[in-house]
């Protein structure tokens, strides 16, 4: 399956990123607020949800592609201050090319990987932090890692939010993993997922958000029934019953997300 910088052949002007054979990103630079993938229109949902309607954000994306989130919030938040690690140079500078981010879009794309870019950032400096990053069709285990979250919990302000994009199968023991180092920094959690995923009849994506204040379950729940692509939210008992006694991983021994490669076509939606 061709790798690169993509036009979509049903959208003019919208393009499709893709990298080791999963469309990783779907853009359209003349309509920011379209989402193709479901996942993406989640993790849209959680940042919608987290602040009222065009208040200004920070935002730290760790993973760009095509910077589809990031161009999201600067059309629907502008003035908003965001920063993208993207440690893949070549592939930004392509996806710039054939689709050059908008003009004072207040979007910095530093080429450094998740963990060294937030090991640059000061303190209580950001609103949200979203980490989308794949290393082949693969989450990185350093970004969820005890010690990552650790990061993400320094460079978050009070009650900021982190939102995560995972793909794992049932029974999910990498998963329940993750969300044990979370909760060690993230008093409330949630998980979302379509429902053919959480009953193991396709591999998918799994959206984890987490705040140390409360978040907005219920009007997510709602955005959730009426997706086009319903999905469950999980939080509270249950997420706490779906975590068990999983231990988190630490860096040392920190392992990448299951290798899903055969359903890609299936969980990047």
């Amino acid at each position: 399956m061709l790798d690169g910088i993509l036009p979509d052949p049903d959208v003019p002007g919208a393009w499709v990123v893709r990298v080791g054979g999963a469309d990783q990103s779907w853009i359209d630079p003349d309509d920011p607020t379209r989402l193709e993938f479901d996942y993406v229109q989640r993790i849209a949902a959680h940042l919608d949800a987290h602040a009222p309607e065009g208040e200004r954000l920070r935002v730290i994306h760790i993973g760009g592609a095509g910077m589809t989130l990031a161009r999201y919030v600067a059309h629907t938040r502008p003035s908003s201050a965001q920063i993208v690690c993207e440690p893949d140079e070549e592939l930004t500078a392509k996806v710039r090319q054939v689709a050059p981010l908008p003009k004072q879009s207040g979007i910095k794309v530093r080429p450094v990987d998740g963990r060294t870019g937030l090991a640059a950032m000061p303190g209580d400096y950001a609103d949200v932090v979203i980490v989308d990053a794949f290393r082949g069709t693969a989450v990185p285990g350093d970004l969820v890692s005890v010690e990552a979250f650790a990061e993400y919990r320094r460079v978050l302000r009070a009650g900021g939010l982190l939102v995560m994009n995972v793909t794992d199968k049932l029974p999910f023991d990498w998963t329940r993993r993750v969300l044990a180092g979370m909760r060690i920094y993230f008093s409330q959690r949630s998980l979302s997922a379509e429902p053919s995923t959480l009953k193991g009849r396709r591999k998918g994506n799994l959206v984890l958000a987490g705040s140390t204040a409360e978040l907005p379950v219920d009007r997510l729940a709602r955005e959730a029934a009426r997706a086009v692509f319903t999905y469950r939210m999980i939080t509270g008992p249950q997420l706490e019953s779906m975590i068990g006694g999983a231990q988190p991983m630490h860096d040392a021994s920190a392992e990448d997300s299951p290798n899903l490669t055969g359903d890609t076509a299936l969980w990047f939606r």
